[in-house]
């Protein structure tokens, strides 16, 4: 049997690591694949999906309509935030409509968290002005005053307020408030000239990590606490369970809802490219 060499790209977070645990240990099958994990943020791994560089990669679900043409979307691996998602925080305490005409911290212009914001207080440089900053420095960021308000995600969602920072809007609940539906922040794509039998065999692979890993918590929190940046083993734990559940094996009829919908309110709203097919490849 031939084996094939696939480059898997994620971001180093305790999410994605707690996912992959199983592959990236060996302890689930994969057949004749073979995956180099590809460790990069987020903002990189989307850059790199536009010119179509690693055969499966995480993206943000913002970054989609750009690179459409080269990837499908795998139904598993997905970050849903269902009732809670980026936030918007300050120094000091204040209501959404003070966010007008102020410069927010971003942590990409491709993140997911980026589009929502603009969907949820209008687009940027017009409703509010915007800074790229690495996201794991956006509290502190704010905290020292080099921008009025900073656009948090992560496991900056989680230790926000022992720096003494405010929430001012949680985007997961606005977006929940307006449609009913989770906020599909990420997810995996899958690269369309490998063919329908390889995406379907490696997208199974993938949902096996992901329940290898919801089959053995303790190990794999252990194995992703190594990249959780200030966590400790409950929030890493807690953090875990916020983007990898039910929704990452696979996000189901109301997952694939939740991105159509988003997709097609940012192409109205002028943000991103109308998609007319966004295709799914579903584990079995």
């Amino acid at each position: 049997m031939n084996t094939m060499l696939l480059q898997l790209g994620h971001s180093p977070d305790p999410d994605d690591a707690f996912m992959f645990y199983g592959l990236a240990r060996e302890l689930v099958a994969s057949g004749r694949y073979r995956f180099k994990h590809v460790l990069q943020d987020i903002q990189t791994l989307n850059q790199r999906a536009m010119k179509g560089e690693l055969e499966i990669t995480a993206i943000s679900i913002h970054a989609y309509p750009y690179v459409a043409d080269k990837y499908a979307l795998t139904s598993c691996g997905a970050s849903m935030g269902d009732g809670y998602g980026p936030m918007v925080i300050t120094r000091e305490p204040c209501d959404r409509a003070n966010l007008k005409g102020k410069k927010i911290a971003i942590p990409g212009k491709l993140t997911t968290a980026f589009l929502a914001l603009q969907l949820c207080l209008g687009k940027a440089g017009e409703a509010f002005e915007y800074e790229v900053v690495m996201f794991d420095q956006i509290p502190q960021y704010v905290k020292d005053g080099k921008c009025d308000a900073g656009l948090i995600i992560h496991e900056g969602q989680l230790t926000y307020r022992q720096m003494g920072l405010h929430l001012v809007v949680d985007l997961g609940v606005w977006w929940q408030g307006r449609t009913g539906l989770p906020l599909p922040l990420g997810g995996n794509c899958i690269r369309r000239d490998l063919g329908q039998e390889t995406m379907q065999e490696v997208t199974d692979i993938l949902k096996a990590s992901i329940q290898y890993s919801l089959d053995h918590r303790p190990q794999a929190v252990e194995y992703a606490l190594q990249f959780g940046r200030d966590l400790n083993r409950l929030l890493a734990d807690q953090f875990v369970g916020m983007y990898v559940n039910h929704w990452t094996l696979d996000y189901g009829s109301r997952g694939k809802e939740a991105i159509r919908r988003l997709l097609a309110d940012g192409a109205a709203a002028g943000i991103v490219p109308a998609t007319a097919n966004i295709d799914f490849v579903t584990a079995r």
